[in-house]
């Protein structure tokens, strides 16, 4: 009895484990979406200043995630968001909101690396 005990302990605990690496990939993808956003509404009216502060906010998160483990799609976004960074620190902020949004829809489509 004092086995079986053990293995439920053992069992919840990697459990709950497991599902906190995964809730770490995806508060870092939240928020990097949330600063990707942001960046776009910016970067639609024209303000190159402000979608750059918001893409590099964004580009630090989505590396994070990407550390925690996320996908192919998040090294895509990533490739983006150095994009959009790269034109918005020129002043053109209409083609950094063209990368910024592609790197929205990586992010979108990002999660856990599969195991295989």
């Amino acid at each position: 009895m004092k086995a079986l005990s053990t293995m439920i302990a053992i069992g919840m605990l990697a459990f709950f484990m497991n599902t906190h690496s995964f809730a770490g990939d995806e508060g870092h993808t939240a928020e990097a979406l949330e600063h990707a956003e942001e960046a776009v509404k910016h970067g639609k009216m024209g303000h190159a200043k402000e979608l750059l502060e918001h893409a590099k906010e964004s580009l630090v998160h989505a590396q994070a995630a990407k550390k925690e483990g996320a996908d192919a799609h998040m090294d895509e976004a990533i490739k983006h968001l150095e994009e959009g960074i790269k034109h918005a620190e020129m002043g053109h902020a209409d083609e950094g909101t063209k990368h910024t949004e592609e790197a929205i829809s990586h992010m979108r489509e990002a999660g856990p690396k599969s195991p295989h």
